[in-house]
């Protein structure tokens, strides 16, 4: 069988990479730009046309779209791509994977859900109610999906880090390192999850052929809760950068041009029975990763 996989150049891309290595099936990486240290076809997935002939000459079942625009702020200027990425293209590889009799397993995102004052996790069949334009767009890219009505899988994930990229793992470990005092929010609270584990339940769902008849929307984080302080005393901790000055303070104190969610804990009931599957608790995930960096 063979599986493509998308945005293969980010956090959950490279991530899939790794734990790929070891199949008996053929992952095919593509991205938009060329990975020097890994083999990587340029696609396109915004030209539904390039992304047929991708699937026809490589005789895809199944597709792993870990593109996205994921820059919070810049979406609420940057409409069309932000649009063009988070929607048009779930809707092409929508398209694609009906046309094919395949599957898509697409990635979204707790940025779905903020705009009522949830206090319990949000499950998979509550109302989106994003307060953003990349909220919104990702929210439109699963709509797009059900919609077509191919085979799909669509994995809302949150607060992804990984060895890889940028993200706000990597950034803490450099402020709590050269910093005396910082400031952190502490009221938005939701879940960190490690981009690993998330590639591992993927990669799970796609070898054991789980895919086939479980159709619909899951949530996957890892396991408990806490804001965005909590999480950077623990960066700071397991890095040992223990004299910075971790402060709380308010999300008013940092102007953005997008409201960010304030409660968006996702519900794992529904993943973890479809799919016999264990999550990690995020400190154990999130100290594996710093291990790794800080090698």
């Amino acid at each position: 069988m063979n599986i493509l996989v998308t945005g293969a150049n980010g956090q959950l891309g490279n991530e899939m990479r790794i734990v790929a290595k070891n199949s008996n099936n053929k992952y095919i990486f593509t991205d938009v730009i060329e990975n020097n240290e890994s083999e990587t076809i340029l696609l396109d997935i915004t030209d539904i046309d390039s992304l047929r002939n991708i699937v026809s000459k490589y005789n895809i079942s199944v597709v792993v779209n870990c593109a996205a625009y994921t820059n919070v702020d810049k979406a609420e200027t940057d409409v069309d791509l932000c649009t063009l990425l988070n929607t048009k293209a779930p809707e092409n590889l929508a398209i694609v994977m009906k046309e094919v009799g395949g599957t898509l397993i697409h990635i979204s995102t707790d940025y779905v859900f903020g705009g009522d004052p949830y206090n319990i996790p949000c499950k998979e069949d509550q109302k989106g109610t994003p307060t953003g334009v990349y909220g919104l767009t990702k929210l439109q890219g699963e709509e797009a999906i059900k919609a077509i009505n191919c085979n799909h899988i669509i994995i809302r994930t949150a607060w992804l880090y990984s060895e890889f990229g940028k993200n706000f793992v990597k950034t803490m470990l450099s402020l709590t390192a050269n910093k005396e005092e910082l400031n952190v929010v502490f009221d938005q609270t939701g879940t960190p999850t490690y981009a690993l584990d998330l590639a591992n339940v993927i990669y799970s769902i796609v070898e054991n052929n789980k895919y086939r008849g479980n159709d619909g929307i899951y949530h996957f984080s890892n396991e408990g809760v806490c804001s965005w302080f909590d999480f950077t005393k623990m960066i700071a901790e397991y890095a040992g950068n223990t004299k910075c000055n971790i402060k709380p303070c308010h999300s008013d104190e940092f102007p953005s041009p997008v409201k960010r969610p304030s409660y968006s804990v996702l519900d794992k009931t529904k993943i973890k029975e479809t799919f016999k599957i264990d999550i990690p608790y995020w400190t154990e995930s999130l100290k594996k990763c710093i291990n790794n960096l800080t090698k």
